[in-house]
């Protein structure tokens, strides 16, 4: 028999917000070691990290972009061949970032980054480990998606249309892979209290919302978490909403 593989579990823009959240549920939850991805911000990527192993697990930390695709792959890539013995099993898409503006005055800069970064970003990094997960004949591929992507929000144009594309990617891909024992999923969350909402009126909105409050980051990781367990290996091609009831 060979050596036992250690598991892991990707999170891209795990440094902040909801990526933190989820890195800090997986290891509470899952017998994962956590590999937190950031882009900039080394010294929030460490902090995740420092949560994760406050929480009882264990992890590291990988710099990439995930809008550069030669970046993606040849970090994975040496990462794999650095950790002979590990096997990626659950990834986690959540990296984005949002240009908000009237579609109007929507510079073609402020589109492409919010496109690059959401839809391209889900590419890069899930065709960078599908064979291994296809390969493996086991995998949980789960991707943040959001309410704008279902019901479009006005003066995120790009933003929906990008998570929009997402969602419908997550649709065609679980069904290319099912037999291997990979889920595809995708979670939609609302408003929730991260710093890409800090700006917002948050009195205002809440009044637009069932509940009547914005969501907390840790709501979403425990729906990621479940996804990412075997608990959840007949739920495949899913959108899983988490807003309060904004948009049920």
């Amino acid at each position: 028999m060979g050596k036992e593989k250690t598991k892991y579990a990707l999170v891209t823009g795990g440094s902040r917000g909801i990526g933190r959240a989820v890195c800090i549920q997986l290891a509470k939850d899952l017998d994962y070691k956590l590999l937190i991805n950031y882009n900039t911000n080394k010294t929030a990527a460490e902090e995740t990290l420092a949560l994760v192993e406050a929480a009882g697990g264990s992890g590291e930390i990988i710099q990439f972009n995930v809008t550069d695709n030669e970046s993606v792959k040849s970090t994975l890539d040496n990462w794999h061949n650095t950790n002979e013995n590990a096997v990626i099993e659950v990834l986690v898409n959540n990296a984005g970032i949002k240009k908000d503006g009237l579609f109007m005055w929507m510079s073609p800069e402020d589109w492409s980054s919010v496109i690059n970064t959401s839809l391209n970003g889900f590419y890069h990094v899930t065709n960078a480990l599908i064979q291994k997960l296809l390969v493996n004949k086991y995998g949980r591929i789960i991707n943040i998606v959001s309410v704008s992507g279902l019901k479009g929000t006005p003066g995120q144009t790009n933003y929906s249309a990008a998570k929009s594309a997402v969602i419908g990617a997550t649709k065609a891909l679980a069904q290319e892979v099912a037999k291997r024992k990979v889920t595809v999923n995708a979670v939609a969350p609302g408003f929730i209290e991260t710093d890409m909402t800090e700006e917002l009126d948050e009195s205002e909105l809440k009044k637009m919302i069932p509940a009547n409050r914005f969501g907390k980051p840790e709501e979403v990781a425990d729906v990621v978490s479940f996804l990412a367990s075997n608990k959840a290996s007949y739920i495949t091609g899913e959108v899983i909403n988490i807003n309060g009831g904004i948009y049920s």
